[in-house]
């Protein structure tokens, strides 16, 4: 027993590193008020009724729709538009690939923050889509460039022999990439969905700059801070929002792991 904990030891401290937080935010979260300001780490009442408060809160559950509305339609259109132009990108051999591998890469290295303005103006100005989420969804039916890069990475993977047999017996390029390429990609496929997912669930920046003067349109991240300073003296009921927020993810993540770290070792990125 010893020889297995000193050999583990880095990993144990680092899973203690990573979960000791989130016990601490679930314990205080069934605290009662005035435990909560107090140095106890372990509640005296277990106080579930936490949750049915903040879940009750007005504008709580519009947040949640927002979200997932946001988070998976995003998602979904993420996938959809980067699926093609990673399969160009791996399979084909036309003029200018190298060039557009190149920009896409690009793309990954430039924060967000350097086009917000402009992106702002358009479709705030032009299109009057401010106080909605849509400026944040629209963009996605357009690809990511990271989904792009990490899926190219993975149909690389995939040997071209199976094309060739595929376009011997007839199929067109949109057949073979349905029939052939998408099922032998699903590890890669649930890797990018997976990470745009959490991406957009967690996204604060994008709905505090088109969405915060609408609070109808607001996500669970940007109405977790409201809810924060609304509540700053009940950190049950804050810890307790924010157990909300992070448990889908955290539930996603358990059920999908095996498809997300397939995916993600076979696409060759790391850290």
């Amino acid at each position: 027993m010893l020889h297995w904990i000193a050999v583990h030891s880095l990993a144990i401290a680092a899973a203690l590193f990573f979960v000791l937080p989130f016990v601490f935010v679930l314990l205080t979260s069934l605290m009662t008020d005035r435990q909560a300001l107090t140095r106890d780490l372990v509640p005296d009442t277990w106080v579930w009724e936490n949750y049915a408060k903040v879940w009750h809160t007005p504008g709580f559950l519009t947040w949640w729709r927002n979200t997932l509305l946001y988070a998976g339609l995003g998602t979904l259109l993420t996938v959809a538009s980067s699926i093609p132009v990673a399969y160009a990108l791996a399979k084909f051999r036309f003029r200018g690939q190298r060039i557009a591998l190149l920009l896409v890469i690009a793309m990954m290295m430039l924060p967000p923050q350097v086009v917000v303005i402009p992106m702002y103006l358009f479709w705030a100005k032009q299109l009057d889509l401010s106080g909605t989420l849509w400026p944040l969804i629209v963009p996605l039916a357009f690809g990511d460039a990271f989904s792009v890069f990490l899926l190219r990475q993975f149909l690389l993977t995939i040997p071209d022999e199976y094309l060739d047999a595929a376009r011997v017996d007839g199929c067109g390029e949109l057949r073979a990439l349905l029939r052939v390429v998408l099922p032998m990609a699903r590890p890669g496929i649930a890797a990018v969905a997976l990470f745009s997912f959490f991406t957009l669930w967690n996204d604060y920046f994008g709905p505090q700059i088109y969405a915060s003067d609408n609070p109808a349109a607001w996500t669970l991240s940007y109405g977790l801070e409201s809810f924060k300073g609304a509540h700053h003296t009940d950190w049950n009921l804050t810890m307790a929002a924010t157990v909300l927020v992070m448990a889908p993810v955290i539930v996603l993540f358990f059920f999908a792991q095996k498809a997300f770290v397939e995916g993600v070792t076979l696409t060759g990125v790391k850290g």
